[in-house]
């Protein structure tokens, strides 16, 4: 596959399986930041994250979070609920499948790819208006249309979950919503993919392999 355009793409069991549990809760807190978001295409914590996102594929994603919740008067934007810092944490951190780290790697090269035919230009380099243009065509096909799904999931999740995985600082979120936070809150070090029995990975420096340690003799199958 080589764009979003291919007529013979079809979306991967992992993200029918991700995709059906978000539907399941659209109708719950989801529903409520969905409404409030402001009507654009869908109606750094640390200094390390701010070198990675000099460069792709990081620049690009960070600019697609931020096109797909910019800055409003209405509420917090992708940069303020550090939306690439936890996707960055989802690809790094936790047990996250290889397949879906390479559908978003791979976004990034069609995407460009995308611009450059329309605009001879690479996305992070056009105007706002242009980058709304060109979500909105690559979203007319299957695989752009699941692309931007899988990533506005992420946005919604670092908009609500807690500051221990990278996004939502402060609870700003929380407080936008006017949701109150479940406790005890995890700290880091004690979050579900590090607790003892659950899988780990194993990232190399450019997170695009991912290897899940053997289990252990004598545990029992999931």
């Amino acid at each position: 596959m080589s764009s979003f355009f291919e007529k013979n793409y079809q979306t991967p069991d992992w993200l029918m399986q991700k995709l059906s549990r978000r539907n399941a809760l659209k109708s719950a807190a989801g529903a409520i930041a969905i409404a409030a978001m402001p009507k654009t295409l869908f109606a750094a914590q640390s200094g390390a994250l701010n070198d990675v996102v000099k460069k792709d594929p990081w620049q690009t994603l960070d600019a697609v979070l931020n096109q797909l919740l910019p800055a409003s008067e209405t509420g917090p934007s992708a940069q303020e609920i550090r939306a690439t810092l936890y996707l960055y944490n989802v690809v790094n951190e936790q047990p996250t499948e290889q397949a879906e780290i390479d559908f978003i790697y791979k976004g990034v090269g069609w995407l460009n790819d995308f611009s450059q035919s329309q605009l001879k230009k690479a996305f992070v380099d056009v105007s706002f208006d242009e980058k709304e243009q060109l979500l909105k065509a690559i979203s007319k096909s299957t695989a752009g249309e699941n692309w931007l799904n899988n990533l506005l999931g992420y946005v919604f999740e670092a908009m609500l979950s807690p500051p221990s995985y990278g996004g939502n600082p402060d609870g700003i979120g929380w407080r936008w919503l006017d949701h109150k936070a479940g406790f005890p809150l995890p700290e880091k070090g004690k979050r579900y993919f590090e607790i003892p029995g659950h899988q780990r990975i194993a990232v190399n420096q450019n997170a695009m392999s991912v290897k899940v340690p053997a289990k252990r003799a004598g545990s029992k199958k999931s």
